[in-house]
């Protein structure tokens, strides 16, 4: 039964503060940078890149966006372009799972900058905003300017070993136009996240810094990054404790 208020009236969807800010921080960037306001307003405006649901059998949120544990143990090393962060959503999925495309667009480039070997794909959204599918099993079968549509197939994931054993995953990032800063994707996919998040494996645990314990501890909840600049998760005192220095 839906729940109503004092008038008669279901009550009205709000979004985590979380999301509010992530999403509020995403868009202002993109203004600032000359993107026209009526290509940012529409609230979450991709979908999800696979078009089965979710589950332990088909897929599940792996290591999100962020400030995530293993990252800060990397900071200096494997993260250390992306100011010591996750720099997009891995999502557990068997090998040679249909990868949809998270909205309307043209590719970008396919197998072009962006590592995440064995392959990857780009999609430009028009909206100041681009799509980064990677770890994926092929080649995607695309040529660059070709026009696809939200939920159409455009890959196949894969494994970032290419053994199709070790970590079969999708890598899937949201960038902006000039493709050097990134965004969180769980503000721009409309998805309940933290329904998500009770799927498959463990709820992913976020590095904590001791001197402001409650910052970026949700998933909804993590910074833009800009790619070359300073590590944003340099922590005094850092719990766990660890990593590369």
């Amino acid at each position: 039964m839906t729940p109503i208020d004092a008038g008669g009236r279901p009550p009205r969807r709000t979004r985590p503060p979380g999301a509010r800010r992530a999403l509020g921080a995403a868009l202002a960037v993109l203004v600032a940078a000359g993107v026209p306001a009526s290509a940012t307003t529409a609230a979450r405006p991709f979908g999800l890149p696979f078009a089965q649901p979710p589950g332990p059998g088909t897929w599940y949120v792996a290591q999100p966006y962020g400030n995530t544990v293993y990252a800060y143990f990397e900071r200096n090393t494997l993260y250390g372009a992306g100011q010591g962060l996750h720099m997009g959503l891995d999502l557990a999925a068997a090998c040679g799972t249909p990868v949809v495309a998270v909205g309307d667009g043209t590719v970008l480039s396919v197998d072009g900058r962006g590592g995440s070997p064995p392959h990857n794909l780009m999609i430009d959204h028009h909206n100041g905003m681009v799509s980064f599918y990677g770890h994926l099993r092929e080649r995607p079968a695309l040529a660059v300017g070709q026009y696809v549509r939200r939920g159409e197939p455009v890959a196949l994931s894969g494994d970032m070993y290419g053994t199709c054993q070790a970590s079969p995953h999708l890598h899937l990032e949201i960038r902006d136009r000039s493709l050097n800063r990134v965004f969180n994707p769980v503000a721009l996919i409309d998805a309940d996240w933290h329904g998500l998040l009770l799927l498959g494996a463990a709820p992913p645990a976020f590095e904590r810094d001791l001197d402001a314990p409650r910052r970026w501890q949700a998933i909804d909840d993590q910074p833009d990054i800009t790619l070359g600049g300073r590590l944003l998760n340099a922590f005094e005192h850092a719990w766990p404790a660890g990593g590369r220095p």
